[in-house]
């Protein structure tokens, strides 16, 4: 999958790794991967920001886990965040029914 067509979705994304608890960044960069059959697999370097973006806009919160062999930074989704995924899945909703419309040649459906 060509990652400009991330673009825009990928907070959202790491929202949703994060739904059902806490994990460590390499485990949400996992979770995308095999949760997308491989589709999905995302340098490092664009996992990490992302992340430290979500927990300066308050949407995440980590913590360090010292208890393995490494210290390591364990992520999970604010109340915040819990309302931002909620957002973000109605407005993916709206936006790729529309587009599949679209590309398919029909009316969009109408909001009421």
């Amino acid at each position: 999958m060509r990652a400009e067509l991330l673009k825009g979705h990928l907070d959202a994304l790491l929202l949703a790794t994060l739904e059902h608890g806490p994990r460590h960044g390499y485990a949400v960069r996992e979770a995308l991967r095999e949760g997308s059959a491989g589709r999905i697999d995302l340098p490092t370097g664009t996992v990490y920001p992302a992340l430290r973006r979500l927990e300066q806009a308050g949407l995440i919160s980590g913590t360090w886990d010292t208890t393995g062999a490494r210290p390591r930074r364990t992520y999970e989704l604010t109340p915040a965040g819990r309302t931002a995924l909620t957002g973000e899945r109605s407005g993916w909703q709206e936006f790729s029914a529309v587009v599949t419309a679209l590309l398919e040649g029909r009316a969009c459906p109408r909001t009421t």
